[in-house]
């Protein structure tokens, strides 16, 4: 993944927290879970967070688009790209669910994990439609 995030020295290896994370990310996939529960420190800038903020606020299977977005946080128009820029740098790309914000012409803009991946997170969510090719 071309901007994935590099792990900082200095974080603790807890076994729990990641049997917990497994255990949500297969509920997921199985179609058992919606919505998140992970304990984790964020780490972006105050406006990073905000944006990222958000994106938690997306619901499961619903999309919106940069501009929506943007307006959502009170933001002026010209910050739209700013607040690309901050999805962009999201971390936690399936739990904090940036795959969800699209662009305004209902095209599948940029993700850190491919753009197939983005459009088959949305049609699992079933805010897309199965192609049949």
């Amino acid at each position: 993944m071309r901007k994935a995030p590099v792990v900082r020295t200095g974080r603790r290896h807890d076994q729990a927290a990641l049997a917990e994370a497994v255990r949500q990310i297969r509920a997921y996939f199985a179609g058992e879970l919606t919505m998140f529960q992970f304990e984790f420190m964020p780490m972006g800038t105050e406006f990073q967070q905000q944006v990222w903020g958000a994106l938690d606020a997306i619901p499961y299977g619903a999309t919106t688009t940069y501009g929506k977005l943007t307006e959502r946080l009170g933001l002026p128009r010209e910050r739209v790209q700013a607040v690309g820029g901050a999805v962009g740098a999201n971390p936690l790309l399936l739990v904090r669910p940036c795959h969800r914000v699209i662009g305004a012409d209902g095209s599948m803009r940029g993700y850190a994990g491919g753009v197939e991946r983005k459009v088959q997170l949305l049609t699992h969510e079933g805010a897309l439609q199965p192609t049949l090719i």
